[in-house]
């Protein structure tokens, strides 16, 4: 499975989280900061790391910053540097940009600029961003102990119109499915996402079903990867 290029421009807790998860997981990952002491502390951990000010549309271009899958902007304490990071990509055509707010204000200005993709530290651990980076087929993830989570998916596209029991899930994948989120047109016309409450054998996936799932990443990821 190929899991791509990332930058991670901030490496702070959160940016060297999702830094660290992203490389243990097989990407490639440049991380970079303007702290030499950050640098040092991650660059045996990540593909490369790079101190130097992100701020500098050229030192972004001497990263071959746009030939990222995606680019991550975690600063943290300087939103003006944060800003102007982030609309140098934009001006550099990265494909992906995720950046990371601290508070409402912050991420209307940031969607006022056209960033769609915002992070929210306070809701999101750096583990979970870079796990649903890897695999876009995740929507959320709940992190359990011992390595186990509760993962709300996609329904890969090889399962649609099949039943729970000819998927086999706890057998042949090691997961086991808690209910399923089902879109669903109310009276008035509008799309709501209803529960289904404990799917049994019989029940169906249908395109556009959400499942949420419990087992480890690694039969999540499996999972995802031999059916879509």
């Amino acid at each position: 499975m190929a899991y791509g290029k990332f930058a991670v421009i901030g490496i702070g807790q959160f940016g060297s989280a999702i830094a660290r998860t992203l490389s243990e997981r097989g990407a490639e990952v440049i991380a970079i900061d303007t702290s030499i002491n950050k640098i040092e502390a991650i660059k045996d951990d990540v593909a490369h790391a790079v101190a130097c000010d992100a701020t500098d549309k050229k030192n972004l271009l001497s990263q071959n910053i746009e030939d990222m899958d995606a680019v991550i902007v975690a600063i943290g304490e300087n939103f003006e540097g944060l800003l102007l990071c982030t609309f140098n990509l934009m001006e550099l055509k990265v494909k992906r940009i995720i950046a990371r707010a601290m508070g409402e204000e912050q991420k209307s200005i940031l969607q006022k600029m056209g960033v769609s993709e915002i992070l929210s530290p306070e809701n999101e651990v750096g583990i979970s961003v870079a796990e649903k980076l890897l695999n876009p087929n995740v929507i959320d993830i709940m992190e359990l102990p011992d390595g186990y989570e509760i993962a709300e998916i996609k329904a890969p596209i090889n399962i649609i119109d099949r039943s729970i029991e000819d998927i086999n899930l706890r057998e042949k994948y090691k997961l086991n499915l808690v209910t399923i989120i089902r879109p669903t047109t109310n009276e008035e016309g509008q799309t709501i996402q209803h529960t289904i409450g404990v799917p049994n054998a019989q029940t169906t996936i249908r395109a556009n079903d959400l499942l949420v799932i419990f087992g480890s990443m690694k039969n999540i990821n499996r999972f995802t990867e031999i059916n879509n």
